[in-house]
């Protein structure tokens, strides 16, 4: 990342710069030797017991660590922040146009995200990208914003790749396409939610969920075998286990009644 020929005098520079602070010496001892490398301290077995216990090792801790040892790792941190601050506004860009392009390649929508938020955050990045002087293509654009929305967006997303010239179009015109038809976005969802049917509510919402058709005169009567025992109502049940297995039953003897 850095030019050769410049590194020799911007380094002297670094290291003049990092002997001049209060706690000069340690830091120019971080830069030229790396930081504290933390030691490996043992911890004596046990053969007394019945099953001997083996010497284990540990990394040093902050508690088992020197004064001296102390100050050398803070004298790290400050290295590190005297080399940061001092490295080339160049190599600082090219890490930021690295971080976005990494943020770009991985931008997708959020489980459940509002369309609102999605844009909004969209829009930041898009905003970031161009600060940095990287301007993606109309089309590229216009492509990973549609192609990252939520599923129940898929039917518009056709219909945008229909109507609309995905070179010329501006995302921002995607998005107030979007939000205009977001009511029947949210009627359609909200259809789907509806016929994935709580077993419980079933069951509390029917007149008499345990009363089945009479049984076909080829068929004896529950009673003929035995005396159907109480069932309580789902109101009343606060164990959720229970609750489940309730719901489960009811719902295999309507697949039954459903065969016969």
């Amino acid at each position: 990342m850095l030019n050769k020929q410049n590194y020799v005098p911007w380094s002297s520079r670094l290291l003049r710069y990092a002997k001049s602070r209060s706690n000069g010496k340690l830091i120019h001892n971080s830069i030229i030797n790396g930081p504290y490398v933390r030691r490996v301290i043992p911890e004596p077995g046990d053969t007394n017991w019945e099953v001997p216990v083996n010497e284990t090792f540990h990394v040093q801790t902050n508690d088992e660590l020197t004064e001296k040892e102390l100050k050398q790792i803070e004298a790290d941190d400050q290295a590190i922040q005297t080399i940061l601050l001092d490295l080339p506004e160049d190599i600082y860009a090219a890490e930021k146009k690295a971080k976005l392009f990494n943020e770009w390649e991985r931008f997708t929508s959020n489980k459940g995200e509002l369309i609102e938020s999605y844009y909004h955050r969209f829009l930041k990045l898009m905003n970031d990208l161009k600060r940095n002087k990287h301007f993606p293509k109309k089309i590229t654009s216009n492509l990973k914003f549609l192609n990252n929305l939520q599923p129940e967006w898929s039917r518009h997303v056709t219909i945008v790749h229909q109507r609309k010239d995905l070179h010329t179009t501006d995302y921002t015109q995607l998005y107030d396409f979007l939000k205009f038809n977001q009511k029947e976005v949210d009627e359609l969802k909200a259809e789907r939610l509806a016929k994935i049917q709580d077993p419980l509510t079933l069951m509390e919402n029917s007149n008499n969920p345990y009363a089945f058709p009479a049984p076909r005169p080829d068929q004896p009567s529950f009673n003929q075998n035995y005396m159907q025992q109480p069932i309580p109502n789902p109101k009343d049940i606060t164990d959720p286990i229970t609750a489940m297995n309730m719901a489960l039953t009811l719902m295999a003897k309507a697949f039954k009644l459903n065969l016969m």
